[in-house]
This record gives structure tokens, sequence and C-alpha cells, in this order.
């Protein structure tokens, strides 16, 4: 399987009792359904995936996969602290049906944390699993960052086909696709430096805010398949401002915010997390309007 395109990593609506809104979630993705994107992410970072309990991720799998549209790629978040429990998890999504799972570096250990580590958990992950498996390297939450050394110890096993790489390190991102097998997929996590990353050999992106603007993200990427550099780096900088507000600034809480705004059902993010507050609220609005404006008059 070689990975290219856009994947929005799906966010997990809550109804007002706080249970997953599972109705809104198969809304959500039938508008997505619309778009020209290559698949979706469930139960990533983005989705809250640490504050849901498992049995509501299997819900939210089996709606996901209920709701998506023929020939859209699924790939399912199964990333545990044990490698026992990864390997459960992944074979849960197997047989629901997935393409391929998502599984985070390990983190609560972190003193005990190394190549040798990371590599006997990937590999042990990846003889057990029954779907294709990608390294997911996301040291903004867990400290660990995965480099080249690991993809030389672990990139040709046969079914580990690629990374989502959120570092945000694009140097580091080059030194992977370098140490990489020639079909290994490497999916970059940073809006900030989506083309950037496309020019230097990456195959697409999960971007927290391709759930808000899908079609921008998208037309960044195929503008860089056909080499139109111009369009790329313009439809860039329109990804520099919301990349950064509804990335490290307001966060998850954000983005429901803007998805609630332009139509979408975002909701609250749940506890502990809290909704952005008033001033934050100003901002993305502000922000919203400007890009839709901008979009709407160039169309």
């Amino acid at each position: 399987m070689n990975l290219r395109g856009i994947f929005p990593p799906l966010t997990t609506p809550f109804a007002s009792d706080g249970t997953v809104a599972l109705g809104h979630l198969r809304e959500n993705i039938a508008r997505y359904n619309a778009m020209r994107l290559a698949g979706y992410i469930v139960n990533g970072s983005t989705s809250e995936s640490v504050l849901l309990k498992w049995e509501e991720v299997y819900q939210v799998w089996e709606t996901a996969k209920e709701a998506a549209a023929p020939g859209r790629i699924l790939i399912a978040g199964t990333g545990a602290e044990s490698t026992a429990e990864t390997i459960e998890h992944t074979n849960r999504a197997a047989a629901l049906g997935f393409d391929a799972v998502l599984v985070r570096t390990p983190s609560f250990y972190k003193p005990a944390i190394s190549v040798d580590m990371l590599a006997a958990h990937y590999l042990r992950v990846a003889d057990a699993a029954r779907i294709p498996v990608l390294i997911y390297s996301v040291p903004i939450f867990t400290h660990v960052t995965v480099e080249a050394s690991l993809i030389v110890r672990i990139g040709a096993h046969p079914n580990i086909i690629g990374i989502k790489d959120s570092s945000g390190d694009v140097e580091g991102t080059v030194k992977i696709i370098a140490a990489a097998p020639k079909n290994f997929s490497v999916l970059v996590g940073s809006a900030a430096m989506l083309y950037e990353s496309l020019q230097k050999g990456a195959t697409g992106a999960v971007l927290a805010i391709s759930n808000v603007f899908p079609e921008i993200c998208n037309e960044i990427y195929e503008a860089a398949q056909t080499g139109d550099s111009v369009r790329a780096l313009l439809l860039q900088q329109k990804l520099i401002a919301p990349a950064k507000m509804l990335g490290p600034q307001y966060g998850i809480a954000g983005i429901k915010y803007a998805l609630d705004r332009i139509g979408y059902d975002g909701g609250p993010p749940r506890p502990p997390l809290l909704p952005v507050g008033e001033e934050a609220r100003r901002e993305i609005d502000a922000l919203l309007a400007a890009i839709f404006s901008a979009t709407n008059s160039r169309s």
C-alpha cells in the first residue's frame, strides 16, 4: 500500500451528556466524502484518542467504516503503551475492515525508550498485525521522536508501510525519506511545512486543520504533484495563520469551534480539555471570515 494525498485526522463529536455523538460523526464523514480526500485517520491525536475509552473507540471505528465512501483509505489509531495491547487493538481494526493502522510511539517510560526498544516494539506489532502498520511520531505529545536510525532498522519489514511524521522538522523528515525503502510512505503532520515537505519527497499529509480546510490542503497537494509551485506557495501562505491558531495556540478546542462555525459538528472537547473562550472565538471567527472571503472572491 502506497499512501498518497491528504488524510484528515477526524475529530470526535460529543453529545451534551458527554457521550460520543456517533450520528454527528457520520454526518461529518458524509460531507468529507464529497471532497477529494485520500482517506481518514480515525482515533488519532486530533480525535482526542487518549480521552476515549477503548469501547468508544471501537464504536467510532465501526461508524467510520460504515460512513466512509468506497475507495477511501481508512487508518485506525491503535497505539497503546504495551506491545500486547497495541496488537490487540490493531487486529480489532483489521477485523472491522480498516486498511492500515497508525501506531504511536510508547512514551510513559521515557528513560527506557531507545532505538532498540522502539524497533522491538514495532517489529513485534508488525509481525502480529493482520493489516499494514504506519509508525506515528508525535513528539509534541509523547516527547519521543522517531529518527532515521529507527527507519533503517525496521523500514524494510513487509508490514511496515510508512510513517506519519508530526515532528515539524523538515530536515529530519528528509533523513527519514533517505533512509526508507523506495515504496515507504511518508505522511507529514505540519500544515505550515506541507508544500516544502512534499517537494522534498513526502507522499502526503495527515493535518489537523484539514478537518476545517480540506480543499485548500488538497489543492496544495495537487499543485505540488503537477509542479505548479506558484499556486502551491500561494495556497501554503493561507495555511500559515490557521496552522498556528488551530494548532499550538488553541488546539483541538479551536478546531472543534471552527468546525461548528462552518457547519460541521464540532462540539466541545472532552474534559479535562476546555472549550475556547470568548477572545479565542472572536479570533477564530475573524480568521475564518478572512480565509473563506478570499477563497470565494477567487472562485
